[in-house]
């Protein structure tokens, strides 16, 4: 399993070394005994909000492990990580040595939680920017433990609302989810949704399948649950856009959503003339040995050595 170019420091102490060593990825913390959950927070240049964000979820009183994945904010993001670390032993931390993007940020902590000795049972994804409530946390993992894989905060399911977004945006995501349902074959109604919580049953079996670089990652693991057939789930949640900083959203990561939507719809298009073509050699082959058998030619005890 690899995590990139991670170095492992002598604070965390993963259950086998499988991971390349390299000196471009630092890893702070130490977790020593099992937590339940897991909340992955990716962040770059949140410094405004993420000893806030942290509080609150430390006050859920559900004692998850906090992974923060930090691509070296210049704001000094992983600083004050840093600084919670001293109050609390639940924090750990993976400084990147740049901005490499929302898919790789979520596939490395995936790869990191499958390191440790003592896993996690769910594992919850989520923004650092208060766009999703951390109060919804709960709600997220009690839905979880019913013996769902794949659990979504959903903005477009029946009660789900968005706050502070202009209406054509709302249309334009609107659009692309259902665009997104559709060729992923699935009733998910929010497919692009941040704010999901995971079975570790689910990350054991796709991480090594996951390849987005972006945004795009939400969209990939909703295509692996819908194609290796794990159980699905969506609670309404109101998404609030964000409350300090930047829109993260740029015109690259559009297009990726639109090359991987591609990919995924010609993969789908040649597996399905793969499918018939394989049932139209298999109804020749059937053909052909019908008409063996029926061979004046060929008895009936040597048609089945044939076969054997």
């Amino acid at each position: 399993m690899k995590l990139g170019p991670a170095s492992l420091q002598t604070s965390y102490v993963p259950e086998k070394l499988k991971v390349k060593v390299s000196s471009s990825y630092k890893i702070k913390g130490k977790i020593d005994r099992k937590h339940e959950v897991a909340i992955v927070l990716p962040t770059y240049c949140e410094a405004g909000n993420i000893e806030k964000l942290i509080e609150q979820i430390e006050n859920l009183k559900i004692d998850p492990l906090i992974l923060v994945i930090d691509d070296s904010s210049p704001d000094g993001t992983f600083k004050i990580v840093e600084n919670l670390q001293k109050k609390y032993s639940n924090i750990l931390l993976l400084i990147r040595p740049s901005k490499m993007g929302l898919g790789t940020a979520i596939t490395d902590a995936f790869k990191l939680i499958l390191s440790l000795k003592n896993k996690p049972k769910y594992i919850v994804t989520m923004d650092a920017d208060f766009s999703h409530n951390p109060n919804d946390i709960p709600r997220l993992v009690s839905l979880a433990r019913r013996g769902y894989d794949l659990v979504l905060g959903s903005r477009y399911c029946l009660g789900g609302k968005v706050e502070k977004w202009s209406p054509i945006r709302i249309l334009i995501s609107k659009i692309a989810n259902k665009f997104a349902s559709v060729f992923l074959n699935t009733k998910i109604n929010d497919c692009t949704s941040g704010f999901r919580c995971y079975s570790i049953r689910f990350i054991k079996a796709v991480t090594e399948n996951l390849h987005s670089q972006t945004y795009e990652i939400q969209i990939e693991t909703v295509r692996q649950a819908a194609k290796n057939g794990f159980f699905t789930a969506e609670i309404p949640i109101t998404f609030v856009n964000r409350k300090i900083g930047k829109s993260k959203l740029t015109l690259n990561e559009i297009k990726q959503f639109l090359l991987f939507m591609m990919k995924v719809s010609l993969e789908r298009y040649f597996t399905i003339r793969m499918d018939k073509l394989v049932m139209l050699a298999q109804s020749q082959l059937r053909k052909v040995n019908m008409d063996s058998l029926n061979s004046p030619f060929l008895s009936y005890v040597e048609y089945v050595k044939r076969l054997t």
